[in-house]
Formats: C-alpha cells, sequence, structure tokens
C-alpha cells in the first residue's frame, strides 16, 4: 500500500510567539577554499534577507551529512559553491522569524525543520537561514531542535529510496548496506513499516540496534561476506558503492533476475549502470528531493513512535571542523548534529 504524503497546514492567522528582528550579522562556520575538515572557522556573516517565497529562520540546530564533508573537500556539490567563504549544510530545525505574507501557514514563531537550496544560497551551519516554503514543515512536536535537524536529508533520502523508488511492500525482498547510518537507519525502518522483509550490513556493534529496527537478518560486513548469506533479492540499496570492497559489484550478483540496484553515494560507483545491464538488473542512482509535504508526513511518522531518529554526536556550531571529523571516520550509528542558537 503506498503511503499518501499529506502536506501539514496551519489555520491562517493563528497565533504565533513574538520573535525577535534579526541583528545585521549572524555567527556562521564556513570555509575559503575546499580542504581538510580544518578549513572551517567561525565568521561572521550578513543574515541573509528572503525573497518571494522564502522563509527567514533563526537554526536552533543543523544537521551534518557526508555531502557536507564531500563538497568541502572538494567534490559532492563543491561545483556549485562559487567563491568563498562557503556557509555549508543542508539541515536545520529552528524557529520562523519572516514569512513570506501575513496569512502564511508558518507564521513567524513557528517551530519547523527542513532543508535550505545550498549551494544556491548559504547552507545551514549558521544562526539564519533562507529556505523555500515547500522544503520546510512544522517541526514534530515530540522532537527536539537537535534531533529534528537530524532528520530531513537523511529521511527524505530514504523515503525517496525505500518508497518511490523500490516501492516498499510486504513480502518484498530488500538489501541496505550501512544500514545504521544517517541515511540506512530511516531507511530500515521505512523498509520495514511498509511491510518489506530488510536484510541490513553494518558493524558487529550495531547488529542488535538494527534487529530492533526492523531488520529481519542482520549481516557484520567486517566477518561475513553477505553474498555467501544473502541471494534473490529484489532491490539493493547500497549506501557503501565500490569505494569499500566492492560492495557495488557484489551486490548485483544477489539480486534476483530483473531486481532494482540504487547507487545513493555521489562518486561511490561511477560505472555501476553498464555493470547492472550486463547483470541483468535494473539500476538507478538516486538524489534527494526536499519536499517539504513528505517531510511532513516523515514528522508524523516521528510523533506516533513508528520511526524513530538516533542522534549519535552533538558539536557546537564552533566545533564544525570536529563534527565533520566525525562524520568523515564512517561509523556514527545515526546522525551527528550541531547546535547553533537558543532552542
Amino acid at each position: 500500500m503506498r503511503f499518501r504524503p499529506l502536506r501539514t497546514t496551519l489555520i491562517p492567522g493563528a497565533p504565533a510567539s513574538p520573535v525577535d528582528a534579526p541583528p545585521p550579522l549572524m555567527r556562521a562556520a564556513a570555509y575559503d577554499a575546499p580542504g581538510g575538515p580544518d578549513v572551517l572557522r567561525s565568521i561572521e556573516a550578513p543574515v541573509p534577507v528572503p525573497v518571494m517565497s522564502e522563509l527567514l529562520v533563526r537554526v536552533s540546530a543543523a544537521g551534518v551529512n557526508p555531502i557536507d564533508a564531500k563538497t568541502r573537500a572538494g567534490g559532492g556539490m563543491a561545483a556549485g559553491t562559487g567563491t568563498g567563504p562557503v556557509i555549508p549544510g543542508f539541515d536545520f530545525s529552528g524557529v520562523v522569524v519572516k514569512a513570506p505574507y501575513e496569512a502564511h501557514p508558518l507564521p513567524p514563531g513557528t517551530e519547523v525543520f527542513g532543508m535550505v537550496s545550498f549551494p544556491r544560497t548559504a547552507g545551514s551551519y549558521a544562526e539564519y537561514v533562507v529556505a523555500p516554503t515547500l522544503s520546510v514543515a512544522p517541526k514534530p512536536a515530540s522532537l527536539s531542535h537537535v534531533e529534528a535537524a537530524g532528520v530531513p536529508l537523511a529521511a527524505l533520502t530514504a523515503w525517496g529510496l525505500v518508497v518511490e523508488t523500490a516501492r516498499a511492500h510486504e513480502g518484498q525482498r530488500m538489501l541496505i548496506h550501512a544500514g545504521s547510518g544517517g541515511v540506512g537507519h530511516f531507511a530500515v525502518q521505512l523498509a520495514a513499516y511498509f511491510g518489506a522483509h530488510v536484510t541490513a550490513s553494518g558493524s558487529e556493534r550495531n547488529l542488535p540496534w538494527l534487529r530492533e529496527l526492523g531488520a529481519s537478518v542482520v549481516i557484520d560486513y567486517a566477518t561475513t561476506r553477505f553474498e555467501e548469506v544473502v541471494s534473490d533479492v529484489d532491490v539493493v540499496i547500497d549506501l557503501v558503492g565500490n569505494v569499500h570492497d566492492d560492495t557495488g559489484t557484489r551486490s548485483l550478483t544477489v539480486l534476483r533476475p530483473g531486481g532494482l540496484y540504487v547507487m545513493v553515494p555521489t562518486g561511490g560507483w561511477p560505472d555501476h549502470a553498464d555493470a547492472c545491464a550486463a547483470a541483468g538488473v535494473r539500476s538507478t542512482s538516486y538524489k534527494v528531493i526536499p519536499d517539504g509535504g513528505v517531510l511532513a508526513t516523515l514528522g508524523r511518522l516521528l510523533d506516533s513512535g513508528a520511526i524513530r531518529v538516533f542522534v549519535d554526536r552533538v558539536f557546537s556550531l564552533d566545533d564544525a571542523a570536529a563534527a565533520h571529523r566525525e562524520v568523515e571516520r564512517g561509523h556514527s550509528r545515526g546522525k551527528v548534529v550541531l547546535t547553533v542558537g537558543q532552542s
């Protein structure tokens, strides 16, 4: 059964908490040129000005994702960042400061979470962001700002992979690599929620946790070759690629004829399409769609307890370099988040 996302709207003119006008300058973490984590530094930057349908949001917390680190290092989205200083980041949770018009359904004072249009605009490692209204939803009431900031990019990616691309359903057999990471831990939960039989790979310490998230079979990638214990799966969601131990190439051997291979990490396996065609399976890459309607649906699932977000490490905005080093280690369980401003 397809779970149709429904946009959450507030009543126009609903009472909202008073919000202070923003100052002219804000704190942010930025870098002047690509490099290692230490190129990130604290700066003062002008508070961005919203135009047309954009919201101005005071940021309480910002999510940190592998794509942030790849972009800072010169890969990922670096081609679109222009000259420095570059303020990175996609995810945020915070409070609306300015809405496009008086009767807007997300008036000033509303707690929201969502994604900015980085690199077209400055990123979320800052005290204020502008964000398209269609990329934002009311923050789940049950989550703190730190927890909510860990949701948007990872959960929207997982939704796009599991629900929209793989069309998860009862009895479907799905293998998810790196199931304990930011995207992975949402993908495992959503696949199980929609009835798929989930096999997830991860490190030994995360295997019991992956079972709690809904995986029926768990595999320690360090000690077990997944192709020796898994076969005839319908879908492989590959959050690793061929950057480690030919995970992508080996995945093709466990798919049924005509099965679907989904390649996720940017640059994880550039030649996957040709290899999949030769193996007789379907393939696609995937890029996240910042959809506020889907984000609102995810918020309801989080509030109901059907899925949950796990935040592994929290750093301050001034420690953005340390947060990037943690993400690049590749062993985080769930999400890494920056605290930015007042809750």
